[in-house]
């Protein structure tokens, strides 16, 4: 038992607390241990004692006690160790606690007397106090004190002649200087560690930015250090090994990635908050390790990395420090960061690490580093187009064309499958200003040198165009301000020669130029116009591009291509992005500019040039489309495919509107309809392809009996075709002749799509309420679909106005004053619709940029609404291009961006953009202007209206089908072809009823005058007397339902009953009951029919039906 009580006396020795611990058991803190330990020795006694004591327990219960106790008297020991190691903690902490106190308290008292007294402390004195405060750092609690013990530093640096007070002096001590070095480099990251966390924009936090880069300046170079002038000078290459030490330290520990930090906070933003000598700081030390090393693979490849991917870094520079623009220059950066990022594996590796934001940064900056280093750009051309090429190429990987979960919106790549940094989104205008320089004129021009030095060939006689060598007569001039050069009508049409091997270095280098810009366009998606604009900005480049494609291969032209497009080798891809390039900008071109440009002025192309690149364009997407190169096409192929038929369309749609090519100039003549047909039948692929996007190759009238095709198939499927097993079902309507409209809306417009595709038979009530006579074979309802289009296109009425000039038709801006005006529009084209479904041609001559929207055209990325304004207002067109054109100040004119319209008397402003009225028409944005005006007049004002109208045709109308025609063509559908009507085609097809032949007199005069005495006006108002159009079915009159029928009548209308046996007799053999001559000819024009009375002389027929066309008696004056 002696045993058991001397633990207690050596815990208790052990447990004595300290002096300062004793204080805090005193204060209550901890409870004494060797009370607790007393406490757990009397306890566990006792249990001993009861333990033996006990006689009548079983073994098993004192076996169990006893494991009991040995498990009480173990947890009593760990509660003991535990008890010991708090209480070491507790103490170990205080101790802790009061010593950072006291060396706080210390450094405290070092600064007070340092600022109290303006003394001079030694270096010496500072180093310590700084071991002192570096073993207390705490970055919360000791930011004041750091910024304390710089100025100290610093002062003691700026301090004359002492040597014993520079800081740096301690550098010379054989004792300290590994000691001071460690302690500079621990002083220099605490210091970047506090730059990471500032913000450049608060003014406080400017001050301590400033001063802990002071530090950084003073201790990464010697240049300032006092210690090495004079004798010291020989000192300074070792000082110089120490401060490339401290700096490789710092490298180390992220050195670079401070500055990016402290750069895009200072400079991610539309204006800058860095001031001129922070920016200058920065990018000192930014470029210090990178010239103590040499330049090495390593500090170039953390320079990009971090500081030339910062955001507009060279625009901030050239502006702000232009110094440091200098220093760029004379270490010949560029040239340095070229070569690095040339070798793929460099490049690669920046690209991975910056991901795409930042590496469109990195773009810019060194875009305009080229920009400001011409001889650089112009050593340097191959390697900088290989390098930026392959980042936009890395970025291109990333570029979605769609939303999705995956993609974020990004402001100059679109939708973009990386994280996007949206930190960067205020910079992005100043980079993208950036990026533009790759596209600015003295870019483009050492870029496509070797194109544009090339001459085009002179003539001084157009008519006797030969070629020859090549001579420069087209100057740079504005794009939106060219002036006719007569000069530029004299150089020779441009044609595929050939004669250049593509595998010549010249060829190779314009081919990787072209690459580089048809990347961009298909990367920088949100700036793609931008980009086409720049390179179309030059009047030669592209006639150049193309004299120099014409020049490429054995023969030149397509033969090329096309065997390029089957071979996957390099030298192929890049013969064909030249191609893309060329198409692309072409297009884009040709889109802005106008028909006085185009035409007239012959901007950049001659029309003769047109021709021929139309006819390349032509051929090769036929080929693509033919020989099944498209049908399996995916990526690159498809992007060429899309581009080249793309500028083929422009410039088809433009040949459309206003003829430059030669008639048949789009047709393949090898191309056999019945071919197509068959291939259509058969559901080849190709046949379909080439009706989607080059029908116009198939003639006009093959595709009208393709359409024809389609909607009787499509009555087929819907049972709306007689049957020798069924009939369709018809739809009988009643029609007040004085109510026509009214009845025909209100029976019609609730009628499902399908059933008005069907057979819908009239019935004409009079005003008496009385049945008409007759019984309606189509022709009462063709009378019917006639009389309700004759009427809802009356401008009278107002749901249509016609335009000025050549008054074609359009829905009218002020249609609303109808209450159902849009139900209105809908019913019409519906109306419209089931007349083309059923081939009735009416004369009803639309506008053509109505016909556009109805084609949907509008849509397309390549329409231009300023092309179609012609069409409604040739001179609101020409002063509006006169404002294009106009040298002087715009603003001097006074216009807004609004449009005052006089409205049933009342002045309305029209706002094209809001706050539009405010807004003043300025020389930068009276192109915007224009293109607004011209949507504004041609879309914004009718877009309700034509959308309806468009419903309702198209529930009728299969839109697919009407993408076979231009809107030309469309126009001819509705209403009948406008070429001269073939009498003996007429003559062919006309059906003779009451006693006429073909041979008989009056039909052989009738012929005979109106071949040899009627104008071809004439004649067409014959027609439209007959048919009520006065043009001519597209397929000829064997197409025209009912058929076009000539009967002899002896009576009046309102008295003819038919033919009968006598009147027959009569009429075949020439018998009159009187003589017809103070009766006019008539018309039924619901049948097509023209009602002849048996005139006796060849004179008298000819001046009674004159007279009948040119008075449009029809049924009125019979």
């Amino acid at each position: 038992m002696a045993g058991s009580h001397s633990v207690p006396a050596q815990r208790k020795e052990i447990g004595q607390p300290s002096e300062h611990a004793q204080s805090a058991i005193d204060g209550g803190c901890l409870t004494p241990v060797f009370e607790v330990h007393s406490l757990c020795f009397s306890t566990a006694q006792y249990s001993g004692a009861a333990m033996f004591s006990t006689t009548q327990t079983s073994k098993t219960q004192f076996l169990d006690k006893a494991r009991a106790a040995r498990e009480e008297r173990k947890g009593q020991k760990e509660r003991e160790r535990a008890t010991i190691q708090i209480q070491a903690i507790v103490r170990r902490y205080l101790c802790r606690c009061w010593l950072l106190r006291e060396i706080r308290l210390e450094v405290d008292d070092f600064f007070d007397t340092y600022e109290a007294n303006s003394s001079k402390r030694s270096a010496l004195a500072i180093f310590k106090i700084t071991r002192k405060f570096l073993f207390v750092y705490r970055m919360k609690e000791d930011k004041d004190r750091l910024q304390k013990l710089c100025r100290c530093i610093l002062n003691s640096m700026e301090v004359e002649n002492e040597s014993k007070v520079w800081y740096v002096s301690l550098a010379l001590s054989k004792d300290l200087t590994l000691l001071w070095i460690k302690q500079v480099k621990d002083l220099l990251w605490l210091c970047c560690e506090f730059l990471k966390h500032l913000k450049p924009d608060i003014l406080q936090d400017c001050k301590f930015i400033t001063l802990y880069l002071t530090m950084l300046v003073t201790f990464t170079d010697t240049s300032t250090w006092k210690i090495l002038r004079g004798k010291g000078e020989a000192l300074r290459p070792a000082m110089n090994h120490i401060c490339a030490n401290i700096m490789g330290h710092l490298n180390q520990k992220g050195y670079y990635t401070v500055l990016q930090i402290l750069l895009t906070n200072g400079l991610a933003r539309s204006k800058p908050s860095l001031s001129k000598g922070t920016l200058t700081a920065i990018f000192t030390l930014a470029l210090r390790p990178v010239v103590a090393a040499h330049f090495s693979d390593n500090l170039l490849r953390s320079f990009l990395l971090h500081i030339m991917s910062v955001p507009a870094l060279v625009t901030h520079l050239s502006t702000l420090v232009p110094e440091c623009m200098a220093m760029i220059h004379t270490h010949e950066l560029l040239r340095k960061f070229i070569l690095f990022l040339s070798r793929d594996e460099q490049c690669g590796d920046i690209c991975v690490c910056l991901e795409g934001s930042h590496t469109l940064c990195l773009q810019g900056n060194l875009i305009y580093l080229a920009y400001l280093s011409e001889k650089v750009l112009e050593e340097e051309t191959h390697h900088l187009v290989s390098v930026l090429t392959a980042m936009l190429s890395y970025c291109q990987k990333y570029v979605s064309q769609k939303k999705s979960n995956l993609t974020h919106w990004h402001p100059v790549l679109g939708w973009f499958s990386q994280t996007v940094d949206y930190g960067l989104n205020e910079a992005m205008p100043l980079v993208t200003k950036q990026l533009q320089f790759l596209w600015s004129v003295r870019v483009i021009r050492m870029l496509f040198h070797d194109v544009l030095s090339k001459k085009l060939a002179e003539t001084q006689d157009m008519a006797n165009t030969q070629f020859s060598s090549p001579s420069n007569n087209i100057h740079v001039k504005n794009l939106f301000k060219r002036a006719f050069q007569k000069s530029a009508s004299m150089r020779n049409i441009l044609k595929p020669v050939g004669g250049k091997r593509v595998d010549s270095p010249e060829v190779q280098k314009v081919c990787s130029i072209c690459v580089l810009y048809q990347t961009a366009l298909t990367t920088l998606t949100q700036i793609r116009l931008q980009i086409l604009t720049g390179l179309t900005y030059l009047d030669d480049l592209l006639p150049k591009l193309w004299a120099f494609i014409c020049e490429l291969g054995p023969q030149g032209g397509l033969k090329l291509f096309l065997e390029c497009l089957n071979n996957d080798t390099e030298e192929s891809k890049s013969l064909l992005a030249m191609l893309m390039l060329f198409c692309d900008c072409s297009r884009h071109l040709i889109t802005i500019l106008d028909d006085i440009e185009v035409y007239e002025e012959q901007v950049s192309f001659k029309l003769e040039e047109l021709v021929t690149i139309s006819s390349f364009l032509n051929n090769f997407v036929f080929k693509m489309i033919w020989d099944g190169i498209q049908e399996n096409a995916n990526g690159e192929q498809l992007e060429l495919f899309h581009s080249v038929h793309g500028w083929l369309m422009t410039l088809y749609e433009r040949d459309c509107r206003r003829r430059f090519a030669p008639e048949d100039h789009w047709l393949r003549k090898d191309l056999k309809p019945s071919l197509i047909f068959q291939d259509l039948d058969k559901g080849k692929k190709r046949a379909q392809l080439l009706l989607q996007y080059i029908p116009h190759t198939i003639p006009h009238k093959n595709r009208v009996l393709l359409f024809r095709n389609m909607v009787t198939k499509e009555k087929e499927s819907l049972g709306l075709v007689e049957t020798s097993s069924a009939s369709p079902h018809v739809i009988h309507i009643t029609i007040r002749r004085s109510r026509m409209l009214e009845d025909g809306y209100e029976q019609l417009r609730r009628l499902p799509v399908n059933t008005m595709k069907g057979v819908i038979r009239v019935k004409f009530v009079n005003d008496l309420g009385v049945d008409e006579a007759g019984i309606d074979q189509d022709g009462v309802f063709k009378e019917f679909l006639e009389e309700i289009i004759k009427k809802v296109f009356d401008p009278a009425l107002n749901l249509f106005k016609t335009t000025s000039g050549d008054e074609r038709l359009y829905p009218s801006p002020t249609s609303y004053i109808h209450e159902n005006h849009l139900q209105l529009f809908e019913f019409v084209g519906k109306m419209l619709g089931k007349a083309v479904y059923e081939g009735i041609v009416v004369d009803v001559p639309f506008a053509s940029f109505f016909l556009s929207q109805v084609l949907g055209h509008h849509h397309s990325a390549l329409y231009s609404s300023i092309d179609e304004l012609p069409s409604l207002d040739s001179e609101f067109y020409k002063n509006l291009t006169s404002i294009k054109r106009y040298d002087g100040d715009i603003g001097d004119l006074g216009l807004t961006l609004s449009y005052d319209e006089d409205v049933m008397g009342q002045l309305v402003c029209h706002e094209l953009v809001p706050g539009g009225k405010t807004i003043g028409v300025t020389n930068e944005n009276k192109i915007s202007y224009i293109h607004l005006m011209a949507h504004f007049r041609m879309h914004t004002q009718i877009k309700d209206q034509t959308i309806a109208f468009i419903r309702g045709f198209r529930s009728i109308v299969n839109p697919e089908w009407l993408r076979m025609f231009s809107t030309p063509e469309v126009q001819r559908l509705i209403a009948g072809d406008n070429a001269e009507i073939d009498l003996e085609d007429l003559k062919k097809h006309t059906v003779y009823y009451g006693g006429f032949h073909g041979s008989h007199r009056v039909i052989t005069w009738l012929w005979d005058i109106l071949a040899r005495d009627f104008t071809a006006e004439e004649r067409a108002m014959f027609l439209k007397f007959v048919t009520s159009c006065s043009r001519p079915p597209l397929l000829g009159f064997a197409y025209l339902k009912p058929p076009f029928s000539i009967r002899c009548v002896e009576v009046s209308d309102d008295q003819d009953t038919g033919d009968t046996l006598g009147s027959v007799l009569r009429g075949f053999f020439t018998i009159r009951k009187k003589e017809p001559g103070g009766r006019l000819p008539t018309s039924s024009t619901c049948f097509n029919l023209l009602k002849l009375p048996n005139y006796s002389k060849k004179s008298i027929l000819r001046e009674k039906l004159r007279y009948a066309i040119s008075m449009n008696t029809g049924f009125e004056l019979s």
